[in-house]
């Protein structure tokens, strides 16, 4: 493995273990054995070797997850699917907190979208395949779902993982669980019933 390599390596390293902020070209050097003419000569700039290296190191931590979640989704096709959410949920919240350091790091970028195209880009397939991957996860538990439904499935789910990440991130204590959210789910569940039934408002 070259320098080039040795420094993307670094690089990951160094996000995981001090973040974006406070990753210096000098951290990144003791981190992959290597000096710091290379950062210059093979990317640039210390920024952009961050920023390539985080971009990978997500969609790494992505695919990741993505299997992960798969997996958990495909575990017991018999459990009810409010079970399965929770299962579901409870596997995504633990790759959060495996990951903690990581997914810290990618947020401390987001302020960067408007001005570095590449990031935006990124982030933008990231969050797109997250919407895809979601999408398809529902489509294996409910196969009985139109497959019309499933984009707007997935970006609801989407949305969901990215501020239960958030809360995670900035208050692990009282962020919610998988079973928390399983249980929000049967309350959406009953009061779609109920709707849909002509059911008024409960009197108080």
């Amino acid at each position: 493995m070259g320098h080039r390599d040795d420094l993307l390596t670094g690089a990951k390293r160094c996000l995981v273990e001090k973040g974006y902020a406070r990753t210096t070209a000098r951290d990144i050097v003791a981190a992959s054995g290597t000096n710091l003419a290379s950062i210059g000569y093979h990317y640039g700039s210390k920024e952009a070797l961050l920023n390539k290296a985080l971009i990978e190191a997500v969609v790494e931590s992505g695919d990741e997850l993505g299997r992960a979640v798969a997996a958990e989704a495909d575990a017991d096709p018999g459990a009810d699917p409010v079970g399965r959410f929770q299962a579901v949920w409870t596997r995504i919240i633990q790759e959060f907190s495996d990951h903690h350091e990581l997914w810290a790091a990618s947020l401390e970028i987001f302020g960067q979208v408007d001005r570095v195209p590449e990031i935006r880009q990124a982030y933008a397939d990231a969050i797109q395949e997250g919407r895809e991957g979601m999408a398809a996860m529902f489509r294996r538990m409910s196969p009985e779902t139109g497959a019309e439904s499933s984009p707007a499935v997935g970006s609801f789910l989407q949305a969901l993982a990215t501020g239960v990440m958030v809360q995670w991130l900035v208050d692990p204590e009282r962020a919610p669980t998988g079973p928390e959210l399983a249980e929000a789910f049967r309350t959406l569940l009953a009061w779609q019933r109920g709707a849909a039934a002509g059911e008024g408002p409960a009197p108080e």
